[in-house]
């Protein structure tokens, strides 16, 4: 993700995370020719699971991103975001006797959209990876900024917890489905270039139940989550302009999964692609060629940019042509980075036969650049 890139140089120096030098010499880490020490993603890899959950720091950077749509006791619509970033300054960990010193730096954000209210919640964290202030581990999984934490509770179990006293999240999470590697085997390309690709699966179901605080309202909630899992050393290709990212969990227990990379001309990239994941778990990749998404309507921000807000998306192997809505136009996240992430319905039909769903949408790219608020 290149939001991540700009995000990591910008909050490294505010908080004293590197020595001066270091961030004298950011520019080139964080562009397309990484450190050579850095391993990439060139060709498929075996995945072991739960092993890789955890951390991979032979990489430069990787991410943990949970999303999903809730419904309190009462009837009343939430959606959620908790993702958790990993970001190497150096290929080896460094060599100091003060604990303070660390090569990882840990990023966070989380946002709760509260449908009724009309209110979007969003908090973001970073800290060294030093100190049991910020970490990851696989025996247990568990990866954590401050109080605000995914880990493991056992077999394909899973809780979220985060508390940013105006809103907060207590979810336990239940896996429905197995891992699905993206791409190929695995291996997600993000461009032409060798080596600027990823290694990136998801669990596109899972039960969740738990707690959900707004202001001074808490409700009992309930609902689906997504997990998306990436790990990589590289950056988009300098003609890459952002992407516009979809998971959908539809009401016949499939999930749809694709991401459409931009070009800065704004056509579309050929490595655009995704996955389809039927109701028994068997997934498909799908390539640029198999998905056809068009936008029919736009949101324009009171900050300045203007988003994709309304789509019509077709999968013609699956006979499925869906319609795709945000439940609130406002899910735009003011963070280290400005970009638009949100909750989704969906609504079309699978051979002529109604069908439902609701998902996840992330927008980069579009809005030009401004300060946290």
């Amino acid at each position: 993700m290149r939001f991540l890139l700009l995000l990591v140089s910008i909050a490294l120096a505010p908080v004293g995370l590197a020595e001066e030098s270091d961030v004298s010499e950011l520019a080139d880490l964080l562009g397309a020719d990484a450190d050579a020490g850095f391993e990439k993603a060139y060709e498929p890899r075996e995945f072991s699971f739960p092993r890789d959950h955890g951390p991979h720091e032979s990489f430069r950077n990787e991410w943990w991103y949970v999303t999903g749509n809730l419904d309190a006791d009462d009837g009343r619509r939430f959606g959620f975001e908790l993702t958790i970033f990993r970001f190497a300054l150096t290929p080896t960990a460094v060599d100091s006797e003060s604990e303070w010193r660390t090569n990882q730096v840990y990023i966070a954000h989380f946002a709760i959209t509260d449908v009724a209210g009309e209110r979007f919640f969003v908090a973001e964290k970073y800290s060294r990876g030093a100190l049991r202030l910020a970490g990851a581990a696989s025996e247990p999984f568990r990866v954590w900024i401050d109080d605000w934490e995914i880990a493991a509770t056992g077999d394909d179990r899973w809780a979220l917890r985060a508390d940013d006293n105006e809103f907060a999240l207590d979810l336990d999470l239940v896996a429905v489905k197995p891992p699905v590697l993206n791409g190929i085997d695995g291996l997600s390309q993000k461009s032409s270039q060798p080596g600027n690709a990823s290694y990136y699966y998801s669990i596109t179901r899972w039960n969740a139940g738990g707690r959900l605080r707004v202001a001074d309202d808490e409700f009992a909630v309930s609902g689906l989550a997504w997990l998306d899992r990436e790990w990589s050393s590289s950056a988009l290709g300098s003609d890459q302009q952002g992407w516009d990212w979809f998971a959908l969990q539809l009401d016949d227990n499939t999930e749809l999964m694709f991401y459409n990379l931009r070009k800065t001309n704004g056509a579309q990239d050929p490595n655009s692609a995704g996955t389809y994941v039927a109701a028994d778990g068997r997934s498909l990749h799908l390539g640029r060629d198999d998905v056809d998404i068009s936008v029919t309507d736009t949101w324009a921000s009171p900050e300045g940019g203007r988003y994709p807000s309304a789509w019509q998306i077709s999968v013609p192997s699956e006979a499925l042509s869906l319609t795709v809505v945000p439940v609130l136009p406002e899910q735009e996240l003011f963070t280290t980075v400005r970009y638009w992430e949100g909750a989704v319905d969906v609504v079309g039909n699978r051979n002529g036969a109604p069908i439902v769903g609701r998902g996840y949408v992330e927008l980069t790219g579009y809005a030009p650049a401004s300060p946290p608020r």
